[in-house]
């Protein structure tokens, strides 16, 4: 004989009542210690804690939303997890939640148009507070609708047309420019570049830093350098691969629009028989922490990226306080980061050498 009394399947569900009976407080003391509240004595959260765990307490959100209370829960959506310039956004982005005892909840895109939409309308009708983007690329079909509901959101490293949206984003522009200037005065003057997925404003933006300073020193711009990429390492790699086999004029340094894209072609360039940067000279854009652990270690563009991710909470957080803000745009400056891929072209490298 089955007692239901005792049978799984009908255990009633423990409420925040139940951790404040079994550890000796009020139900408004369990949800401060819950929800993170610093002024509550050691031992009482010691004994809500105790309770939690004995009882096996878990948070209905659903029912906390219904009752007029916040989730604290944000949205995160990102294009992918394989590579550190997500995860340090992150990184900050979990921080800055933290600290004002908030929580993040992941989606992952796959870089995939329909599942971008999905995932950011799926976020605005559930329990989040508010959504942060990274580099997302479809923003026409979802942006209206979040806007028309007065959902809060953050859009990090892209841009809106339209100019109604919280923006954090850095100076990609003048970063790639620099980048560009950098490797003309150690006398390159063939220079390959891989751009990012143009569904994205920050590759817009270091296209056009490249051109700019291609121009500005006098150096016209080869649209047959200029290679097709999408922020991929594997890209990286197939279309460095692809110009250096190709039989035409070799570069003597390959700027890259990220810094996966950057490791991709050395990979290439190693792999067809050169040396970097005795041959060719790599520039990245990002620096992410393995760029400084590649051999060898790369030079590139820094983007602030935790400081983004924990610029991007705040602000959102300030939205959901005061949800009639106008937008605001936080451009943050990008910084030049020398080490070991660039050298100078080879001819006047053999000048230093014999001076």
């Amino acid at each position: 004989m089955v007692d239901d009394n005792s049978s799984s399947n009908k255990r009633r569900t423990v409420t925040i009542a139940d951790v404040a009976n079994a550890s000796g407080t009020s139900g408004a003391t369990v949800s401060r210690v819950l929800s993170g509240y610093e002024f509550v004595k050691e031992s009482t959260r010691n004994r809500v804690m105790e309770a939690v765990k004995r009882l096996g307490y878990v948070a209905n959100l659903p029912a906390r939303s219904l009752a007029g209370g916040r989730s604290r829960i944000i949205g995160l959506l990102v294009p992918n997890l394989d590579n550190g310039y997500v995860g340090t956004i992150a990184q900050g982005i979990d921080q800055a939640l933290a600290s004002a005892n908030y929580d993040p909840i992941l989606y992952t895109s796959h870089r995939h148009p329909g599942k971008e939409t999905f995932y950011a309308n799926a976020i605005a009708n559930g329990l989040t507070e508010g959504l942060l983007l990274v580099a997302p690329q479809v923003l026409t079909t979802y942006l209206d609708s979040l806007r028309e509901r007065n959902f809060p959101y953050v859009l990090i490293d892209q841009t809106d047309a339209t100019e109604n949206s919280n923006v954090v984003e850095s100076t990609n522009r003048q970063g790639a420019y620099e980048a560009t200037q950098y490797l003309v005065k150690l006398g390159h003057t063939r220079i390959a570049f891989i751009r990012g997925a143009l569904t994205v404003q920050s590759a817009k933006d270091r296209l056009q830093g490249f051109k700019d300073a291609l121009e500005d020193c006098g150096i016209p711009v080869c649209e047959d350098l200029i290679l097709e990429g999408n922020y991929q390492q594997q890209n990286g790699y197939e279309t460095t691969k692809t110009l250096l086999q190709s039989g035409e004029s070799l570069p003597t340094a390959i700027f890259a629009s990220n810094d996966l894209s950057a490791f991709g072609a050395m990979d290439a360039v190693r792999e067809c028989g050169f040396s970097i940067p005795e041959d060719i000279s790599i520039i990245g854009f990002d620096d992410v922490p393995q760029s400084s652990m590649v051999y060898p270690k790369l030079t590139t563009v820094r983007q602030p990226l935790e400081l983004m991710g924990k610029v991007a909470a705040r602000m959102l957080l300030e939205r959901i306080g005061c949800p009639n803000l106008p937008p605001q745009r936080n451009t943050l400056d990008t910084q030049l980061i020398i080490r070991d891929s660039c050298g100078p072209y080879p001819a006047q490298r053999d000048r230093i050498e014999q001076a």
